[in-house]
């Protein structure tokens, strides 16, 4: 059976809906209005290809603007862009100055990424404690994904003391957030009776919610616990 895990990435995201709820003509007119979150959502249309024909460059360029004007969105998706080195020349350091503005601006995933930066030591000296901090302030900001590292952290004993009840709730939260590791993780603990009761028909009910999400790791424990006559 798997470990627990966390997500390992950096994310991207529109303000307010998603960007292709708007085409990209009305969204053109209004980053010129001025408008900073339309610059952002434009942005993320340009990076992910939807709507328009993908330019990362012209990404970097509407994020600049959104970051530059005030959404802190708009910095935590700049910030992506420089730690991958899309449409920019890979810039860690920078990355993290940009994600640290996104947090200061009360942007959960801004927080989640620089927790990511600290928790691996990249662009920033690593450091476990630094990053539980950002992971729950990402966590308490709304961003599920955020609930669930934090739940790692807690499983793990990894920048904060061990605390698998702890993990449990973290995981819940995330997963009624729809995080589908939060799922897989709290199915685990279910299945392994770790600090919860064990119980076999939650456990298959977690991986099967992880695998409508979309995980394969919750289809293939959803398929194995099928398979052992579990209802």
């Amino acid at each position: 059976m798997s470990k627990v895990i966390g997500v390992v990435l950096l994310v991207l995201m529109a303000v307010c809906g998603q960007a292709s709820a708007q085409s990209a003509e009305q969204l053109e007119q209004a980053c010129a209005r001025k408008d900073f979150v339309a610059c952002n959502n434009l942005g993320l249309m340009y990076a992910e290809g939807e709507g328009v024909r993908q330019d990362k460059f012209k990404a970097v360029e509407l994020y600049t603007k959104a970051c530059d004007g005030g959404v802190a969105r708009g910095c935590n998706n700049l910030g992506v862009m420089y730690a991958k080195g899309e449409g920019v020349r890979q810039d860690k350091f920078k990355a993290v100055e940009l994600f640290t503005k996104a947090c200061d601006g009360r942007e959960a995933l801004g927080c989640f990424n620089l927790g990511e930066m600290y928790n691996v030591g990249d662009g920033v000296r690593q450091d476990k404690v630094k990053a539980v901090e950002l992971y729950t302030k990402s966590c308490d900001g709304g961003a599920a994904l955020g609930c669930n590292n934090l739940g790692v952290r807690y499983a793990k004993g990894e920048g904060v003391r061990q605390d698998k009840v702890k993990a449990a709730e973290l995981f819940t939260k995330a997963c009624d957030g729809r995080n589908a590791l939060g799922c897989s993780n709290l199915g685990l603990m279910y299945a392994k009776g770790d600090s919860v009761r064990q119980d076999m028909s939650k456990a298959l009910a977690m991986f099967g919610k992880a695998c409508d999400l979309k995980l394969q790791e919750g289809c293939n424990e959803y398929a194995r616990l099928k398979n052992a006559g579990v209802r």
